[in-house]
């Protein structure tokens, strides 16, 4: 989400390729100048794809060229994302045909951050490499499975909410989706940055267990049957 407060990144940590292959990966990436720059990374999609775009552009953020820790805009930023991710999905498709038959190596990004010198900007790069803004209409973004949390954040969220009312708004994003879908699960990497304050990143991770959470989900569905239950009844329903 980018707000008028700050911007707020959320990922889950679950991936599956069917009900028998199911793990944990950490879906956020940070890549931080303190003071500077601070650029995130939240991906979904091919896993091995992924990897290894993130693979390549911290091992190339060293290196001559333009690179995440040189560039001047967050344009730039999703351009060389869009780049990476094209470069990864020809190499690895690109083999025999049997061996290709039937994978799909496409992958979506979300990036976003501040660089000194120009306002926060949220990026969806998709898997051909080109690539949406967030705006003061639209001010979020989201990649992977989206549909069941979508209706909540269109109903609470706009530029001007507050990061803990977008706190809180995510986490029953996550929540509702994770009831509906078994390819999203705990734990929630969760990371918020208030603008202009270019601060040390500090990502929090959620867990089953944590209070707020709990505390969160609970209320949630809790409240939504207290307001079904006060509903009236439809007269000609007898």
């Amino acid at each position: 989400m980018r707000l008028r407060a700050g911007l707020l990144f959320a990922s889950d940590s679950r991936t599956n390729a069917g009900v028998d292959h199911i793990a944990t990966f950490r879906k956020m990436n940070v890549f931080e100048q303190p003071g500077e720059r601070l650029i995130t990374l939240l991906n979904a999609g091919n896993l091995a794809t992924t990897q290894s775009v993130v693979s390549l552009l911290r091992q190339r953020a060293v290196g001559q060229g333009a690179h995440l820790m040189n560039l001047t805009s967050m344009y730039d930023v999703a351009e060389l994302v869009g780049k990476t991710l094209k470069e990864v999905v020809a190499r690895d498709s690109d083999g025999p045909g049997q061996l290709n038959q039937g994978v799909d190596f496409g992958a979506n990004f979300i990036v976003g951050g501040q660089i000194r010198g120009e306002a926060p900007r949220i990026f969806h790069v998709y898997p051909q490499g080109n690539f949406i803004e967030a705006t003061e209409d639209t001010p979020y973004l989201q990649i992977g499975e989206s549909k069941y949390g979508k209706p909540i954040i269109d109903r609470v969220i706009d530029f001007d909410s507050s990061l803990a009312e977008a706190t809180k708004c995510a986490l029953i994003s996550f929540d509702s989706t994770i009831r509906s879908n078994l390819s999203v699960g705990l734990p929630i990497d969760m990371l918020l940055y208030k603008t202009d304050s270019f601060a040390p990143a500090q990502p929090h991770r959620i867990t089953r267990e944590d209070p707020y959470f709990m505390k969160v989900s609970q209320g949630w569905g809790g409240g939504l049957k207290r307001v079904f239950e006060q509903l009236p009844d439809e007269d000609w329903f007898a």
